[in-house]
Order: structure tokens, then C-alpha cells, then sequence
């Protein structure tokens, strides 16, 4: 890779002999814990982190809309993957998606993979080819749930409203006026329709099941996952899925600090009189205004949800030690319709024929030559 970087190992031995100068002493667990829920005291890695969107030229074609996605993953190391079409739920071919990794040299980040590079100091991703050609530069841009704020219906019931706590058990309230996560609601639920807004802390040394780690526990049996996935591929356990069951269709998420959205169907499984199971639950689930789950078929509890019953019982919004937040919760009891969704395919973008010069120059003697 040419494009104008210092080479991407030569970065991460740099930065990782700062980070163990500057936090020596310091214990790897109390790395993996350290949340920040303030913007301002995240810092630069917090600051490139995010998504960017623009249009790039590749050499002998035409212009093409493409998004980014880059993950900090502590100490300065960076890691992206990058869309042709556009962001994951708003146009990303994730197909051929292109997965890069780098690290922090001074003011910003260089990342390459793949025949790609990518310079980004927060503001602005330049973008190179293997040869070091610029190909086009993507503005960082800041998506907002299209469900963010949603107003309760009528004859919805509010759970939290930045005041009251009326409708949950165990709830305890942030000085700010957010939620912490372990209440339940104070009602068991069998069918209903549910919208919650979260925010996930800022974790760049977690990994896995502790980066920002909770999820919707409906009847605490079946679990919509919460967690920071983003930037990453759907899994069975990331972000949005039924977890371990099912991955979520897309991956929704978007990066941490943000405040999200899980607008969820849910149909409670149906029992005959003699406690038989005749039809499964199912479940249509909108992140961040994108369907990840369709009108899905829940076989069975999922993880470490308690055992399947004909006997409602309430949701847990779980506390898995990450100090995420919720804001905006409410809950309409009762069978109701979700809005008719088509279920989620893997997005691409429409394919766009190579101009070559030679090939252009022939096509238009041809043409001279019928006029």
C-alpha cells in the first residue's frame, strides 16, 4: 500500500508502546471495563470512530456511493469495514463488503486491507487504491433513528419517562434522568407491541459479550439482544439478534453513545388445555427504524431465559454490568398488526459496467459512422 502513511505495523508497535507507558500499572480487566459515556473525555479514538458516507471514482469506472464504518478497538488501533452502496440498512452491498485494520498516527488513523486505504482524522475518510491513488473522500455523517422520540399511543402504557418509574420494579434513575438497566416491568406481557431507546457506553478495550452488554428479556425467556456490535458482521449473539438463535437480518447498530431504537412486535406462544405448545412465538423487530427480524418464528427460549410456559411473565431490560441507558419506554398491550415489511435480503448495489477509454472511443466511431 502507497497511499501517504507510515506502514500500519510500524503505527501499532508505536502507539502500544505509548499506551503501556502512559498506563502502566494499570490491569488489562480494569481496560476492558473502563465505559465512557462523555464524547469530550473519549477522546481522538472516540472522535474517528463512526460512519462516513460520500462517493469515490475508481480507475476505468464510474462514480459509486459507498460507506465506511470504523470501530475503535483501544489504544489507538482501529479496525473498518467498507460498503459499496452505502451504509449497512441504507443501501450497503455487504456482500462485498471489505474489512481493513490500522492504527492512530498523530491526528488520524490509517487503516488498509484488501487493496484499500484509508486515512480519517474524524471529519473526513480518504480513500486510496492499492497503487496510492486518491479515489474520493466521505464525510462523517451521524445517523438518527427514524423512531427516535416516538410519542406512546393512545392506550399505551408509559414504563419510563424520564420521571416517573410507576410501571417497573427495581428501577433506579441517573441523576440526568435516564434509566439504568435491571428493572422489569411491573406487569407480565403476553402479546404487545414495545419501543425503547438505548444508549451504550463507550468500551473500546471490551471485547465481545462486554462491550456494552444488555438486552429486552420478553416473558425473561426470550432475548432481543443489546449490545455493541457495531461495525461488525450480523451474529447469533451480537447486536439485535434472538440471542443465540438467530442473528439479526441486517446489523442496525449504530456506534456507541448514540441513542437507538427497538420497535418490537412480539406474539406469545399459544397452549392448548392441556399445556401443549401449538404454535411458536413470533417476533418482528425494527433497529433503528431497519428490519432485522420479520415476522420470525421463535422456537424456544433463547440463552438463559427461563423455560417456556403458558404463564406471561414481565420483561427484563437485563443488567449485564455495562452501564447502558434507556430513555423513552412504552408499551401497547394486545395483539397489534406490525407495520407489512419485506424480510431482509443481503442489499446490493446495482452493479455499474466498467467504462473503458479504448472500448468508449470505439463505441462512438460506430456511432459517427451510422449518422
Amino acid at each position: 500500500m502507497k497511499y501517504p502513511t507510515i506502514r500500519a505495523t510500524v503505527v501499532t508497535v508505536l502507539v502500544c508502546l505509548v499506551v503501556v507507558s502512559t498506563l502502566r500499572g494499570v490491569h488489562a480487566e480494569d481496560l476492558r471495563r473502563l465505559a465512557y459515556q462523555d464524547p469530550v473525555e473519549a477522546g481522538i479514538d472516540f472522535l474517528i470512530q463512526g460512519e462516513y458516507t460520500g462517493t469515490i471514482v475508481e480507475p476505468y469506472g464510474g462514480p459509486q456511493y459507498v460507506g465506511l464504518q470504523i470501530v475503535a478497538r483501544g489504544g489507538g488501533e482501529f479496525e473498518a469495514l467498507f460498503f459499496p452502496g452505502g451504509l449497512p440498512g441504507a443501501g450497503a452491498d455487504t456482500e462485498r463488503s471489505v474489512s481493513l485494520a490500522g492504527a492512530l498516527d498523530g491526528e488520524a488513523a490509517y487503516l488498509e486491507g484488501e487493496g484499500r486505504g484509508i486515512v480519517a482524522d474524524g471529519f473526513q475518510a480518504t480513500l486510496y487504491d492499492s497503487a496510492g491513488n486518491e479515489l474520493g473522500q466521505l464525510e462523517k455523517t451521524q445517523r438518527v433513528s427514524p423512531t427516535l422520540g416516538a410519542p406512546p399511543p393512545p392506550g399505551a402504557i408509559v414504563l419510563f419517562d424520564g420521571q416517573s418509574t410507576e410501571n417497573l420494579n427495581n428501577a433506579r434513575v441517573t441523576e440526568e434522568g435516564l434509566l439504568e438497566m435491571g428493572p422489569t416491568t411491573a406487569m407480565p406481557v403476553e402479546d404487545f407491541y414495545l419501543h425503547v431507546e438505548f444508549r451504550l457506553p463507550f468500551m473500546p478495550y471490551a471485547r465481545g459479550q462486554g462491550r456494552g452488554n444488555s438486552g429486552i428479556y420478553i416473558q425473561r425467556r426470550y432475548e432481543v439482544q443489546i449490545l455493541d456490535s457495531f461495525g461488525m458482521e450480523p451474529l447469533f449473539d451480537g447486536s439485535g439478534s434472538l440471542y443465540r438463535q438467530q442473528a439479526a437480518d441486517v446489523n442496525g447498530a449504530l456506534p456507541p453513545l448514540s441513542w437507538q431504537t427497538f420497535d418490537i412486535w412480539f406474539r406469545t406462544p399459544r397452549w392448548d388445555d392441556e399445556d401443549n405448545k401449538v404454535e411458536n412465538a413470533r417476533i418482528t423487530v425494527l433497529m433503528n427504524g431497519i428490519p432485522i427480524h420479520v415476522d420470525r418464528e421463535v422456537i424456544d427460549k433463547t440463552g438463559a431465559g427461563r423455560p417456556e410456559g403458558r404463564e406471561p411473565l414481565p420483561i427484563l431490560f437485563q443488567d449485564h454490568r455495562c452501564p447502558v441507558r434507556f430513555q423513552n419506554l412504552w408499551i401497547v398491550m394486545g395483539e397489534v398488526p406490525p407495520p407489512i415489511l419485506a424480510p431482509a435480503v443481503p442489499e446490493r448495489a446495482r452493479p455499474r459496467r466498467p467504462c473503458f477509454p479504448i472500448l468508449r472511443r470505439v463505441i462512438q466511431r460506430l456511432r459517427a459512422c451510422r449518422s
